[in-house]
């Protein structure tokens, strides 16, 4: 055997030079392109098809399953039952194992919050959407049943509304689409992530989405943004009425939307709480962030931060110190924290299977179209089995009319299985007919009995011809559409929960003031800087320095002034005076590298102190050139701490000088050539990024060193116009003497 597979190879070999892999065999290429389309493309339709998107019915396979199988269990009007029972019914749909189950089911729960509208009722600790270490309950110890609003989405599922397809293993049979008798996709949030692809849709207001749908049926011209106000999620908060981004959202299905925190304060014991959320962070994160920024001693102003959650509801308690303003600190807290957070909207939906992004309109539109059609399948249904009814009726009124004759071919009929065919034939019915008549009881025939069915013969055609108008006319399905929208917003509507703030209303952000009084700072070459009180200052002036550093920045200044420190890697990092701790000469202060959260290989270049930002700064390079930039293109109306790209890096800096009128500059090249020269020579340029203008002109030598010029020395080197190659000067002895 092993000679004859030794033989086999070596023929492959001879066959196959080129493919054959000794121990694999023969080895077909195969582009890789192919490979991903065949091997990975099933797997991402699937994710994106049957798993991850939600369909116009407003809920993904794993929801439908598991309602459809509450429903089959009679929890829609029953006791409720153990979440258990539940999970282990559903996996005779879903066979993605009973924590997948149960997780879906949680988070369908009135008791997670997760929903502005809970498809269950439920019983137990079922976690809560706002915290993410509040875990939910087993499911053995756990009760559930469906809510009452899920018996808008079952309505009629029986009578062929929407079509049904094998289950997994071909067992039983499931809704492919329940036929929800409102826009549930929109009423509820539904968050999924595909293969390149995701889906994140906002919940609105039941009511506002109902009348919404009912004027787009009115008027498919209908401006939406008038009674479909702004999306309301389950968590409150308030959202920051944007209009025109509002509109987008509606048009296209993408954009942003910002919801901020909802806050009480308690004057007494001086405490925020926060008792509403963003909808897109927990209790926990925001903690989390705020004790960092305390650590970081950008938030001085909170003293403690409890979590004081309780049945009544979701409590983040917030100690303030004394004399705080609470609204100045929430402004603060909004922007560095999660308590003010945006919800990016992603109508991404399933539409015949083809994954879509639509606006509001257009999915509303949809809807409309889906529920027009379950409507006219459910006509069909009652249509035909009215139909069929008539028909037997009909039958039955031939053999109404001679009673006595039905008996005697019945009593003259020898066998049984000859009845039915000897009445067919004595009254001229069918089969159907036919069977039907011989199975009515004896006690049956008579008079009340018989007028009955004669009046029912009347009403039913009145029903089918009834039915048979409406299919036939569009107008009369939308009627009954807004019919059950107006119902469904009686029965279900509730008020908003989110509520709108307008950035108009906005309190001006007002910066608790510190107090202002002069100070000494010090910048030395090495990074390290101090801030010393005048007091402190007379008691000791010998400043302790690192081995071989020293002071380039000694100068009193108010403690409100702006700090720019600007780095080797062209950044500059805004800081405040009053924001570095005062300290004593006697030690070293603080590194700004470290205060400042510099990169790694990030070094301190210069630094400016600022108190107004009305100077100008003169940038001074080896090439020659210098950059008049107004210290006001470094003033942002935000807070932005970092500014990238805050000078020209084609050139080495030689010196920086900040100027608030003309002053006179003295310049050297390494070629011995000086010249000097106005500021005044030069015009501002806003732009931070500027190269600057060519100052003094060089060949073959660089500029070495350049300083404030004292009027009266060296007038001879005074130069009118620049560029100026300058003159060649020789420096002895500290003075300067012509060559």
């Amino acid at each position: 055997m092993k000679k004859k597979n030794n033989r086999d190879n070596s023929i492959k070999r001879k066959n196959y030079p080129d493919a054959y892999i000794e121990g694999a065999g023969i080895i077909a290429e195969q582009p890789i392109t192919n490979t991903i389309e065949e091997n990975y493309m099933p797997y991402a339709m699937s994710v994106i098809v049957s798993r991850a998107l939600p369909e116009i019915d407003g809920f993904k396979p794993s929801h439908r399953k598991l309602l459809y199988t509450m429903y089959k269990m009679g929890l829609l009007s029953g006791p409720r039952t153990k979440s258990a029972n539940i999970v282990g019914q559903t996996m005779r749909l879903n066979p993605h194992g009973d924590m997948a189950i149960y997780e879906t089911m949680v988070r369908l729960t009135r008791g997670n919050e997760t929903l502005l509208h809970p498809y269950i009722d439920s019983k137990g600790n079922f976690g809560k959407a706002y915290s993410r270490d509040m875990s939910f309950a087993a499911s053995r110890y756990t009760e559930a049943k469906l809510d009452r609003i899920c018996s808008e989405l079952f309505d009629d599922i029986d009578k062929d509304t929407v079509d049904f397809v094998p289950n997994y293993d071909n067992t039983m049979n499931e809704p492919s689409l329940l036929p929800a008798k409102f826009p549930s996709i929109l009423v509820n949030n539904n968050i999924g992530i595909a293969v390149s692809m995701s889906s994140n849709i906002c919940s609105f207001n039941l009511s506002e989405v109902c009348e919404t749908a009912v004027s787009l049926i009115r008027d498919p011209d209908h401006d939406i943004i008038s009674t479909l106000k702004a999306p309301d999620f389950p968590g409150g908060g308030f959202i920051i009425y944007d209009e025109d981004e509002l509109k987008r959202i509606y048009e296209t299905g993408r954009g942003s939307i910002k919801v901020r925190a909802k806050y009480n304060f308690d004057s007494d014991v001086n405490v925020i709480e926060v008792t509403e959320i963003p909808p897109t962070t927990t209790v926990e994160a925001i903690m989390d962030r705020i004790v960092e920024l305390v650590k970081a001693g950008k938030l001085k102003e909170i003293s403690d931060i409890r979590d004081e959650t309780d049945l009544s509801g979701l409590k983040l308690a917030i100690d303030v110190k004394r004399r705080v303003n609470p609204d100045a600190l929430m402004q603060k807290l909004f922007k560095m924290t999660p308590l003010q957070d945006s919800f990016a909207c992603n109508f991404n939906i399933l539409i015949n299977g083809t994954p879509r992004v639509m606006g509001v309109r257009e999915i509303l539109n949809e809807w409309t179209e889906f529920r027009a059609t379950c409507l006219r399948r459910r006509i069909t249904f009652d249509l035909t089995k009215k139909k069929e009814k008539l028909h037997l009726l009909l039958g039955l009124q031939k053999i109404l009319l001679d009673i006595d004759k039905a008996i005697k071919i019945i009593r003259q009929t020898v066998e049984e299985t000859e009845v039915v065919p000897n009445l067919m034939i004595g009254f001229g019915i069918d089969e159907v007919q036919a069977e039907y008549v011989a199975e009515i009881k004896l006690r049956h025939l008579n008079r009340e009995y018989i007028l009955k069915r004669l009046e029912e013969i009347n009403d039913l055609k009145a029903d089918i011809s009834e039915m048979e108008d409406t299919l036939e006319n569009p107008r009369k399905i939308k009627n009954i559409i807004i019919s059950d929208l107006r119902d469904i917003t009686a029965k279900y509507g509730q008020p908003r929960k989110t509520l709108l703030t307008y950035a108009s209303d906005e309190p001006e952000e007002v910066e608790e003031e510190e107090p202002d009084y002069n100070v000494t700072i010090f910048v030395t070459k090495d990074g390290y800087f101090k801030k010393i009180i005048a007091q402190s200052l007379r008691m000791s002036s010998d400043q302790k320095l690192k081995e071989n550093d020293i002071i380039v920045i000694e100068q009193e200044v108010p403690n409100r002034s702006d700090l720019i420190f600007f780095t080797n890697t062209a950044f500059a990092y805004k800081y405040k005076v009053s924001q570095f701790d005062t300290t004593k000469a006697s030690l070293l202060g603080d590194y700004i590298p470290a205060k400042l959260e510099f990169e790694n290989g990030e070094n301190l270049l210069f630094t400016v102190v600022t108190a107004d930002y009305s100077e100008t700064l003169m940038i001074f390079f080896k090439n020659g050139k210098c950059a008049k930039i107004p210290l006001s293109s470094y003033e942002t109306k935000t807070n932005r701490k970092k500014l990238a790209n805050a000078f020209n890096t084609d050139s080495p800096i030689v010196g920086t000088f900040v100027i608030k009128e003309p002053t006179d500059f003295i310049l050297q090249s390494t070629a011995g050539k000086v010249m000097i020269f106005s500021s005044d020579l030069l015009m501002s340029k806003a732009s931070r990024e500027t190269q600057g203008v060519q100052v003094m002109r060089l060949t073959k030598s660089e500029l070495a060193s350049v300083s404030r010029y004292v009027d009266g020395i060296m007038d001879e080197y005074i130069v009118k116009n620049i560029p100026s190659a300058g003159k060649s000067a020789d420096f002895n002895a500290g003075q300067m003497k012509l060559v």
